[in-house]
């Protein structure tokens, strides 16, 4: 990164973080709320076909209709990573519309209004303006005008001569279901501005917090600079332990700059960039990890069983490997027993790295939840950024993480990475030897 451009991101920090982390969020409630309605139509259809079949007859109920809306769900279940892009967003407007402004406007059009299905359409409409309110209206919009088109040509075959009776009555209903449509906005709002409101003040404080933690490091180097001055070679000793502080000092500083670029998850900024050697960079964290005593360091055993190497950032795995290690050495200590142990393993299809310990494991009822951004455990022990930030730079590598847990016997992190490839990198960069 150029100084201009550095200089010019590090006044925007603030502003650009929380963009970056309101992105973030409302892309992972989306798919959330994609997942959440593909359960519900893959559910909900071949259910309510049996209710309004066999319990509570309903004119004009299709098998087909609902053949068709189970059949456009299932790929958010079966395949949610395989669609991407633009694709993804096509797939989510077709399924949405069909399932819920489509389905309902027609059925409620067929039985002519009635009680069930005007209800039916109004808990869709509530569904529907969950999503984004611009993508929401659009596809009421189309599903509407749509089930209306359907209707006419080939829903009900006396609509013409009737003179479109369900119409008025849609017409009828239409103030409920647009003040329906502005409260479920209006609440939607108010959760956004809380929402805001809250990832900017974390912005500030991260940015007071990463401004505090670059004036004493200022000082600290240059204070060493001038020690060194003195000192003139004079002890090999002193010169080692300030050559060491001034490495800690510039690597804190890329740390807070890292942090700062990658808390958001962008994946521009945790893409690969160099060739990682996977064995030396685990021999440099265990090097300058500030372990309590010697007692502590025995408490960590290295196994190279094959070195390998992967296309990464050998910051970034640093971080990785770093906050992995202290959550052990943690769980160690709160358990008051156990010892860490870290592999590398380059032997197999997928090379990985494993981190386990026999301290205090995580309960089964946890596990599911730690790789989750804020998620912290035991309650207050941290800001819980750290596993979802290790999760998001492996997945940056098209790598995986996993975690195998037994409360008070063991926990084991398992960190698989592609073999490593001599292609050409992301802007026509080549990997680093």
């Amino acid at each position: 990164m150029s100084a201009p451009i550095r200089a010019r991101y590090r006044l925007t920090r603030p502003a650009l973080l929380a963009w970056l982390l309101r992105q973030q969020q409302q892309q992972e409630y989306a798919v959330m709320r994609l997942h959440f309605l593909a359960w519900l139509g893959c559910i909900g259809m071949p259910l309510y076909y049996l209710i309004w079949t066999t319990w509570f007859p309903q004119k004009f109920e299709s098998l087909d209709l609902r053949v068709l809306g189970f059949v456009l769900c299932l790929p958010a279940l079966l395949v949610p990573h395989k669609i991407k892009g633009n694709w993804l967003r096509v797939y989510e407007f077709v399924s949405v519309t069909y399932v819920m402004p489509f389905f309902f406007s027609f059925m409620f059009l067929m039985n002519h209004g009635s009680a069930v299905w005007g209800e039916s359409l109004l808990v869709a409409l509530i569904a529907l303006f969950h999503f984004d309110w611009l993508f929401a209206l659009a596809s009421c919009a189309v599903g509407a005008l749509a089930a209306c088109l359907l209707y006419v040509t080939a829903g009900d075959p006396d609509a013409m001569r009737s003179g479109l009776s369900a119409f008025p009555l849609a017409l009828e209903q239409m103030p409920i279901y647009v003040f329906t449509i502005v409260i479920v906005s209006v609440t939607k709002v108010g959760r956004r501005v809380l929402a805001r409101e809250k990832l900017s003040g974390m912005a500030s404080a991260l940015a007071m917090v990463s401004h505090e933690l670059r004036t004493p490091l200022i000082s600290i180097s240059a204070n060493v600079r001038g020690i060194a001055r003195a000192q003139a070679g004079a002890d090999r000793g002193v010169d080692d332990a300030l050559t060491r502080i001034q490495f800690e000092v510039r690597h804190m500083n890329q740390m807070i700059d890292l942090f700062l670029l990658s808390s958001s998850a962008m994946n521009q900024q945790l893409a690969p960039t160099e060739r990682v050697a996977m064995g030396a960079m685990v021999a440099a964290v265990i090097e300058r990890y500030p372990f309590i005593d010697a007692a502590q360091r025995r408490q960590v055993d290295v196994v190279v069983r094959q070195d390998f190497a992967f296309l990464g950032r050998e910051e970034l795995a640093a971080v990785v490997l770093l906050n992995l290690l202290r959550n052990a050495l943690k769980a160690v200590a709160r358990a008051g027993k156990g010892k860490v142990r870290i592999i590398v393993d380059g032997a197999r299809k997928r090379p990985r790295l494993l981190l386990m310990d026999s301290g205090c494991g995580i309960a089964a009822r946890q596990l599911p939840y730690i790789f989750e951004r804020f998620y912290s455990y035991p309650p207050h022990t941290g800001a819980g950024i750290g596993l979802a930030l290790c999760k998001d730079i492996v997945h940056a590598w098209h790598g995986k993480i996993r975690c195998r847990s037994r409360e008070q016997v063991y926990t084991v992190f398992s960190l698989e990475f592609p073999r490593e490839r001599r292609a050409t990198m992301r802007g026509g960069a080549t990997p680093s030897a």
